[in-house]
Formats: C-alpha cells, sequence, structure tokens
C-alpha cells in the first residue's frame, strides 16, 4: 500500500521498481550513471553502499550485475523503511540488506575488510555553503551534516580489502579535495570521466573509481553526455534505460 505522498517507480530492468516520496528526496540521474559506472563489478563480490538513501544504487546493481550481497547504510529512518519496502517488493532479502546508521558506526556492524566494493554518492555540499533546505532529509542528502567527504573516503578505505574498488559520483568543484582524501587514504585514484549536459559545456559531474593500495596510474575516460544539441538523450544514455524515473536531471 503506497503512504501519502509516495509512489512506485518502474526502473525498466529485470522488472525492479522502487519506492520513492516525493516530500522527500528522491534519487536522480546521478545515482543511476554511478550504479552503470560499476556494473562490471565482479560476479560474488560483496558491496558496501555509503549512504543510499531509498536504495536505488544498490536496486540497480542486484539488476545489472551478479554481486553476492550489497549492504546498503543510511541514516534517515524513514528513507530506510521505504527501501527495505523496495526490497521486500523486489524479492531481493538475500542480495540486499539496509543498515539504519551513520556510517560512522559501521565499525559496529562488520569488521575492516570485508568488502570487495565500496559505492557511494555522498552529499556533495560541504556544510555551511550553498542554500540549506529546511526539510532536513532533503539537507542531509545534499549537505555533509551528519558525514564529511574525508568520513566517505576513510570508512571506504577501512572497509574494502586490499585490491578492492571504490566508485563515487561528486561535483567536479571537490575533486581536488576527494583525489587528496582518496591518496592520503590509500584508494588510488584508476578513473575519471567527466559528465556533461551537453557536448560543449562545462562537466557537471565526475565519476571516479579507485583501487585500494594500487599503484599509480590514473585514466581519463572521454566525457559523457546527456544530451544532444537537439534537447534529446544521447545514444549513450538511452541505453541506460533505467534514467527514467530519476527526478533530478543534470
Amino acid at each position: 500500500m503506497l503512504e501519502l505522498g509516495e509512489r512506485l517507480d518502474d526502473l525498466g530492468i529485470k522488472n525492479l521498481k522502487i519506492y520513492q516520496n516525493d516530500d522527500w528526496f528522491c534519487f536522480g540521474i546521478d545515482a543511476v550513471l554511478l550504479a552503470n559506472y560499476a556494473r562490471n563489478i565482479k560476479k560474488n563480490s560483496m558491496v558496501l553502499d555509503l549512504g543510499t538513501g531509498t536504495g536505488i544504487i544498490p536496486t540497480l546493481l542486484c539488476g545489472k550485475t551478479e554481486l553476492k550481497k550489497v549492504i546498503g547504510v543510511e541514516i534517515q529512518e524513514e528513507v530506510c523503511e521505504m527501501a527495505k519496502k523496495s526490497i521486500e517488493y523486489n524479492k531481493l532479502q538475500n542480495r540486499f540488506e539496509i543498515i539504519c546508521d551513520t556510517i560512522l558506526n559501521l565499525g559496529k556492524y562488520y569488521q575492516k575488510q570485508s568488502f570487495d566494493v565500496v559505492i557511494t554518492n555522498p552529499p556533495y555540499k560541504k556544510q555551511g555553503t550553498g542554500l540549506v533546505n529546511p526539510l532536513e532529509n532533503k539537507s542531509i542528502s545534499r549537505h555533509e551534516i551528519t558525514a564529511n567527504l574525508d568520513d566517505f573516503i576513510r570508512i571506504a578505505k577501512d572497509m574494502l580489502k586490499d585490491n578492492g574498488e571504490f566508485y563515487m559520483i561528486h561535483h567536479p568543484e571537490r575533486l581536488v579535495d576527494i583525489l587528496s582524501s582518496m591518496r592520503e587514504n590509500k584508494l588510488e585514484p584508476k578513473e575519471l570521466r567527466f559528465i556533461c549536459s551537453k557536448e560543449g559545456e562545462r562537466p557537471k559531474l565526475v565519476l571516479i573509481k579507485g583501487v585500494k593500495n594500487a599503484k599509480a596510474f590514473l585514466k581519463i575516460q572521454p566525457n559523457l553526455y546527456i544530451y544532444e544539441k537537439d534537447g534529446n538523450y544521447t545514444q549513450e544514455i538511452l541505453l541506460q534505460q533505467d534514467l527514467c524515473c530519476g527526478k533530478e536531471k543534470l
């Protein structure tokens, strides 16, 4: 049964659906692009999603990959409950689990080096910068209120096995902070891919892949463009059919 303001969206892959609430923070195109970026993770991987929200990234990864299990960590109780409804609806109980707690407490649940892959779409804005949404659940999703960038990267390092993979999407304006923190935490940056609305426009987002304790070598992938000049999706984006219900556009 749908609660007030709630909806059930079809993700366009293997009949998977997800519950969202228009009064809260709905997932955007960034989460979908990140899930697709990490789609080549190895079979039977143990995966950790830091700040999972409604569980969009783990749900998509369950459809796109042969992961063994994915753990999503989310601090907002109402959002966790909605994610649990999606897990039950999609019959993913054996592959997807929610922990309702701050990522800072993850050590209570798992020992260090428990995961093959860590993925995160963290809050983009530093606390005290930009416009803060008066609705607490939306501000937590957008601003570093409960944990900051260094926390996300440090915890990823702690939880990853040696040579484990780290995937993140973020704003290019934070790129120096991200790469500096990753190297400090021995998550060597291996790939970058900038995301632009259209060709000729400045990047709006950046996809980043790191590997724990890897040797230094950074590859810059070709830019990913969301729209053609006529406003239609590019061919690459059209191949990612699960973009249709992301609420926020780039």
